[in-house]
């Protein structure tokens, strides 16, 4: 028997690592190697590191093809973006996709991606990858209110998980950030400063979080004490105009805000260009916080303050929570969320103008 001193040399391909060199190497049974190899979740996680270790230093690969016909997998993870979403090609994709293919790869896995141009093309997109068994499960991001991806895969039965939540939770294992609680904090972090009208401009209500982070908001504005005017209340802004359409028709009130609470970046951007058609200052006149960590919040002057999304993290977390399920966890168990990082970068601070104030400096620029 070989031990893990006295094994093959590394492969060249004249003589291809079996796996039960492997297991001869480490003195374990073939099937324990496979397991370990496969990421089958009753393996320990130590067993699996070592066994990891060994067969990548003996140049063990396998045979795909093979592997595929003995495990009826074809250890690739599934992934339809969405071309039609209003921030398809945003800098964050390109971070987001990154780590789902570092996540596959750490597990021996690929990923498989697939482009669509609308919500029909999707779930033709999703059925057609179904049918050609191109894929063993697949990460769903920006969950819907009413998802018929989320409906498509419990009918077929295919392994998935999400990126963020759903109000449904049968079948779905899930990691999301906690914008909510982001949410929530931005407004104490506002109110601490002085601020005591607040405007909230919310995303896509569409799309799941939006309710979630609203709720958040309505929570930190109970938490300080202070009331909510439902004119200080937008939804719907997931681009700069609509957050500029948002911010403009805030700020004409009688009674403007303050400050502002954006649900996403892009509408965030829109307040500063709201203010600076009003002659208002960002950072002092007006104050913003927002949401996602974007790029070009660190363009803006002053840079956006911000909880920012580790979108390259994210996607390598849910790589390994599908593959995780697609080896037979529990969704129950798949539920991973996490709290985003606030970056304090100078666009929220004391109240420099009364509400007051700021309709005299609007009604100025308007005349």
């Amino acid at each position: 028997m070989r031990t893990a001193h006295d094994h093959p040399a590394k492969n060249t391909g004249a003589n291809r690592v079996t796996i039960s060199d492997v297991s001869d190497a480490l003195g374990l049974t073939k099937s324990t190697v496979s397991r370990a190899l496969n990421d089958y979740p009753d393996i320990a996680e130590g067993t699996r590191l070592k066994v990891r270790r060994m067969a990548e230093k003996m140049g063990y690969n396998p045979l795909s093809f093979a592997q595929a016909i003995r495990t009826g997998l074809s250890r690739s993870v599934g992934l339809v973006i969405q071309m039609a979403d209003h921030d398809a090609h945003r800098p964050f994709l390109a971070e987001f996709l990154a780590g789902v293919s570092q996540g596959a790869s750490a597990h021996g896995w690929t990923l498989t991606l697939a482009a669509a141009n609308d919500p029909a093309h999707t779930l033709e997109t999703f059925s057609r990858m179904i049918r050609d068994r191109k894929v063993d499960g697949f990460i769903v991001p920006r969950t819907l209110v009413h998802d018929e991806r989320i409906d498509l895969l419990r009918e077929k039965q295919i392994p998935f998980v999400l990126f963020g939540r759903t109000a449904d939770p049968r079948d779905c294992a899930w990691f999301d950030l906690l914008g909510e609680d982001a949410m929530q904090d931005a407004v104490r972090r506002l109110a601490h400063l002085g601020h005591r009208r607040i405007g909230f401009i919310n995303g896509g209500l569409k799309y799941n979080y939006a309710a979630l982070r609203q709720d958040g908001f309505l929570r930190g504005m109970r938490d300080a004490g202070l009331s909510v005017d439902d004119e200080l209340l937008g939804d719907d802004a997931v681009t700069i105009a609509e957050g500029q359409a948002e911010a403009t028709r805030m700020l004409m009130l009688d009674k403007p805000p303050t400050a502002f609470v954006c649900a996403v970046d892009m509408a965030a951007l829109g307040v500063y260009r709201a203010a600076a058609s009003f002659g208002l200052n960002m950072g002092s006149d007006v104050s913003t916080l927002s949401y996602d960590g974007i790029p070009d919040g660190a363009h803006a002057t002053p840079q956006l303050s911000t909880y920012a999304v580790n979108f390259t993290q994210s996607g390598s977390t849910l790589s390994s929570l599908l593959i995780r399920r697609v080896l037979g966890e529990e969704p129950g168990n798949l539920r991973e969320t996490q709290q985003a990082d606030f970056l304090d970068r100078g666009s929220a601070g004391p109240p420099a103008l009364s509400p007051d104030d700021i309709a005299a400096r609007v009604a100025q620029h308007r005349s």
